[in-house]
């Protein structure tokens, strides 16, 4: 889900500092996954089959996702740790029919089977060495990035897809780290971007962004995960505050 950084910001990262930066995010994803463990086993029998906030997707399929997830970033953390390059996937037939098959299981297999990706990728983490948390690996669309990322990625699909449950988890419960990280990372991408240029300003970390192209004509304030909300998608922006009042742009898909 993310972008790949620089080559000069990749060659900056001594081991000794991404290993910090990996240690850090990994502790971030422990948290959130309990988070994710605790209302998937609240799910009643039926629930994994009704629909999620993801258009033709069930709770079961982003369950599934992101457990299948968890396997594939553990076949990184290994190539990481090994120096070979372990495809994320086999192919996208492959990830797809994954989330398929596993979409349709009871609400205690699905929580099993999380539980127990979560562990192995929690396990496969600690066994790298320092070093190896600098080591480049294969995104499945075919770019390069640093394994120190590999934390931050689940971290961002366990947040995200944590709210696409539509199962009482919503973007106020999003960690103060992750929305103020996540805004900032988002606004760079939209930076430039095929619209109007809009003036964000986050009124709770006083934070402000630029996204679009020229000269802001609006701005548009409220708290940094109302603002990471509208701009990852989950959320249309109606609470936040607009100067002049009219309405906000489409925002392109993100990808």
């Amino acid at each position: 889900m993310t972008d790949p950084q620089s080559a000069a910001a990749r060659s900056a990262a001594a081991p000794s500092s991404a290993a910090a930066r990996a240690a850090r995010n990994l502790a971030l994803v422990e948290e959130s996954t309990r988070h994710l463990l605790h209302t998937v086993a609240e799910l009643g029998p039926d629930a994994v089959a009704e629909p999620s906030a993801l258009p033709g997707w069930t709770r079961g399929h982003v369950l599934a996702h992101l457990a299948r997830n968890a396997d594939s970033l553990v076949n990184l953390l290994d190539g990481a740790r090994t120096g070979t390059d372990i495809p994320q996937y086999p192919n996208e037939e492959a990830r797809d029919l994954g989330i398929e098959e596993g979409a349709p299981r009871p609400a205690d297999v699905q929580l099993a089977d999380l539980s127990t990706t979560g562990g192995h990728f929690t396990a496969a983490a600690a066994l790298l060495p320092a070093d190896a948390w600098a080591a480049e690996v294969r995104h499945r669309h075919g770019y390069r990035f640093p394994a120190y990322e590999i934390p931050w990625r689940r971290l961002m699909e366990v947040e995200y897809h944590h709210v696409d449950l539509d199962a009482g988890y919503t973007p106020a419960h999003w960690p103060a780290e992750f929305a103020a990280a996540e805004f900032r990372r988002l606004a760079g991408k939209l930076s430039g971007a095929d619209l109007p240029a809009v003036e964000l300003f986050a009124d709770d970390t006083a934070e402000r962004a630029v996204i679009g192209t020229g000269v802001p004509a609006l701005t548009v304030e409220g708290p940094v995960r109302a603002l990471l909300a509208w701009l990852s998608g989950r959320a249309d922006g109606d609470g936040l505050r607009r100067t002049p009042d009219t309405a906000l742009p489409t925002l392109p898909p993100l990808g």
